[in-house]
């Protein structure tokens, strides 16, 4: 079925972050009657309505010139959806008007005179608002008609004060001055509303129509001139488009189209991370940074915020997906065509190149929509001769396409190119997406030294032989996770992937977190790789040096350098799944952890253990941990309630008594501090609860300290 703009706007708008859904009642979701007192609404529109009014960040309001009271009475819905009656100067709870006398006086005498004009016309109704009058003439002859209107313009029409509104067979006159654009304008206002759905059918609907803007739809009802964009013929086709709205708000409210977490494939090339779905999109990768603006964000904001997909034309879905040996390269693969995804560092640019190889026998249809600030900045395209050039960026960011044909469009205020590429057995196509300028790259060659340093790194581990196909493929994660730039690790290559689907506890884990590192180099330390956790000693003796004393350590820190990572909520974003809000930067960097000192010591010893040596460097690191827990170990727990982040596992230092834990995890520095062989630290075991320090103390201070530990000046507390 082919989509046409409406479709396409009903899509877009579904997906903005405060939504307002507005119409009018006569004519748009109640069909118009000869009776007006029997003007029932359309179930569909009723039910969709009452949808859009149960979704989060979505208000629903109905802008209509009946009267609140007759408005409330026959569309019988809910509280959660705002009635406005008389045109906008009648609001429901929270938004009435009491008029004052002159103006009680003003309404009842124009009512007087209507009822005059009115009086032997059976078909004429007036009807007494609490601001107007309306004088409603559907069910006379023309020719009466004409006459009457003609007497209500040369009559009350023309006292001072009275504003004249004119719709389908009813003429309004109103003591006060408000029309239904001031009324939505009102309720945006109130919702703090980022858009505006409005659909209606009356000549008074124009006022709301001409407010619309920018990524705001309007629909008009039937025929005749109006500044709505769009137009559908009868309450028939208003239901259909409620409904398409309450589905596509849905959908992207709960991430219906989402692929679950842990189908995504990693890319990592160890200066930045991108994630692959199962049927072949690129939907999340941030540059040159990783901790830095997504470019691909679907993710975690829908299809709007970006993304980098390919698809056979005939819509043949992928049969399989896999890494490719022991690398971070993902195959992708149809009957007729394999699509081949990694990412490689490029000397040139200094930065990542994203490489998506396609071979095979087939037809291709690739879709490129980068996107600027997760999905929040709008972005162009310009083509250029080997491909595109992506715009309104702070980087240069490029397509390198050489030989495919672009079709630009624009979409949600950004452009999306689209290709038809043909692959043929001999001519493969390689699309590379990166700073730029981008050099011409031989991508046989690249993907041959990327795989050659990937196995190289494998080859040297020493795996056990039980699970060791996990154990591998584990190893190659959690490298994969290491920023080579600075020797930090990365937690997560992403923001915002919930501990529970629709839940609220959405944190952006793309920093280092010195506890978390300080454990996983130990892991691959204990495999046989050292240079990961050599690389963070040196990161990590830096920013201890950078802070004004040893204890002062942060929990967590930006992979390059030492700069504050603000916390922030992207409102514009939906989230996995639904799964608000989404959360830029961390504020964990302000909270007491004190569980931070102990795995860094543990790790020291491990990598000694394994191999490294023992520098003074690493030395000094291990008395600053152990000077770090003795200065705080008698301190308070948190207890603010804004440092605190509720967690499953031993938060230590948030406002939690010294536990067990605890006490271990701040031990283990002083233990690793003293017990000294020959300069090198020993492999002890490890003790849990109060033993690990309370307990033992006593035999550790017989323990005498190497030269090594002299030399630095380690002393335990006197007796």
């Amino acid at each position: 079925m082919t989509r046409t703009p409406l479709d396409s706007a009903i899509a877009s708008v579904a997906s903005e972050p405060v939504l307002l859904v507005a119409c009018d009642y006569d004519g748009t979701i109640a069909p118009i009657v000869e009776d007006p007192a029997a003007a029932a609404p359309e179930r569909e529109s009723v039910a969709a309505l009452r949808l859009l009014a149960s979704m989060p960040d979505t208000e629903v309001a109905v802008i209509s010139g009946r009267s609140l009271r007759d408005l409330a009475a026959l569309s019988r819905l809910p509280q959660e959806i705002h009635l406005v009656g008389s045109h906008g100067s009648e609001f429901d709870v929270g938004f009435s008007t009491a008029l004052d006398d002159d103006l009680v006086d003003l309404r009842n005498v124009v009512t007087t005179e209507l009822e005059q004009i009115a009086d032997g016309h059976p078909g004429v109704v007036v009807e007494l608002k609490p601001a107007s009058v309306a004088f409603h003439y559907r069910r006379v002859a023309p020719d009466v008609a004409e006459r009457m209107v003609a007497a209500v313009h040369n009559g009350p029409a023309k006292r001072d004060g009275i504003m004249v509104k004119e719709g389908k067979k009813v003429i309004e006159l109103a003591v006060v001055e408000t029309d239904k654009g001031s009324a939505l304008d009102r309720i945006r206002s109130d919702v703090s509303a980022s858009a505006v759905f409005f659909i209606g059918d009356d000549v008074t609907d124009e006022d709301a129509f001409v407010r619309l803007a920018g990524p705001d739809v309007g629909i008009k009802v039937g025929e005749g001139d109006s500044a709505a964009a769009y137009r559908v013929a009868d309450t028939t086709d208003v239901a259909r488009a409620l409904a398409a709205l309450a589905e596509g708000r849905r959908s992207w409210l709960e991430g219906a189209t989402s692929n679950p977490i842990e189908r995504h494939s990693l890319l990592s090339d160890r200066h930045t991370f991108a994630l692959v779905t199962p049927d072949a999109v690129v939907n999340w990768m941030c540059l040159p940074a990783p901790d830095g603006p997504a470019v691909f964000a679907e993710l975690l904001g829908g299809h709007s915020a970006g993304r980098f997909s390919v698809a056979l034309e005939s819509g043949a879905e992928p049969i399989s997906q896999r890494y490719v040996d022991d690398t971070a390269l993902v195959e992708t693969r149809w009957a007729d065509l394999s699509l081949v995804d990694y990412l490689a560092y490029d000397e040139m640019s200094a930065s990542s190149v994203l490489v998506r190889s396609l071979s095979g026998d087939c037809t291709a249809i690739v879709e490129f929509a980068p996107r600027g600030d997760y999905g929040r900045a709008p972005t162009g395209l310009q083509p250029t001769g080997s491909g595109l050039t992506v715009t309104g960026m702070a980087e240069l960011l490029m397509l390198r396409s050489p030989g495919v044909v672009w079709d630009l469009r624009e979409e949600s205020g950004s452009q999306a190119a689209t290709a038809r590429v043909v692959v043929r057995p001999d001519e493969p196509v390689v699309l590379v997406f990166g700073l730029g300028p981008l050099p011409a790259f031989d991508e046989p060659t690249l993907r041959a030294k990327v795989v050659e340093e990937a196995e190289e790194w494998i080859g040297r581990l020493d795996i056990p032989e039980t699970t060791h196909r996990h154990v591998r493929r584990s190893a190659i994660v959690l490298r994969s996770l290491c920023h080579e730039p600075s020797g930090a690790l990365a937690a997560a290559a992403t923001s915002s992937l919930p501990e529970h689907l629709g839940g609220v506890r959405n944190w952006d884990y793309r920093f280092c977190w010195p506890r978390d590192a300080a454990m996983t180099v130990a892991s691959l330390a204990r495999l046989g790789s050292l240079g990961e956790g050599e690389a963070f000693l040196r990161w990590l003796s830096e920013r201890v040096a950078a802070a004004s004393a040893p204890e002062q350590l942060r929990p967590v820190y930006p992979l390059n350098g030492d700069a504050s990572i603000p916390e922030a909520i992207l409102p514009e974003l939906a989230g996995y799944r639904g799964s608000r809000p989404v959360r830029i930067g961390n504020a964990a960097e302000h909270q007491v952890q004190l569980d931070v000192f102990g795995p860094i010591v543990e790790a020291v010893a491990t990598l000694v253990d394994r191999g490294m040596d023992l520098t003074d460097a690493h030395w000094d690191l291990v008395c600053d941990m152990v000077s770090a827990v003795e200065r705080r170990w008698h301190e308070p727990p948190t207890t603010d309630p804004g440092h605190l982040r509720k967690r499953r596992h031993s938060d230590l230092g948030r406002g939690r008594p010294r536990t067990p834990e605890r006490l271990f995890l701040c031990g283990v520095p002083r233990k690793r501090g003293v017990l000294q062989g020959g300069g090198q630290p020993q492999r002890i075991r490890r003790l849990s609860g109060f033993g690990a320090y309370a307990g033992h103390e006593p035999r550790l201070r017989q323990c005498a300290p190497s030269p090594l530990a002299l030399r630095s000046g380690l002393r335990l507390p006197p007796a």
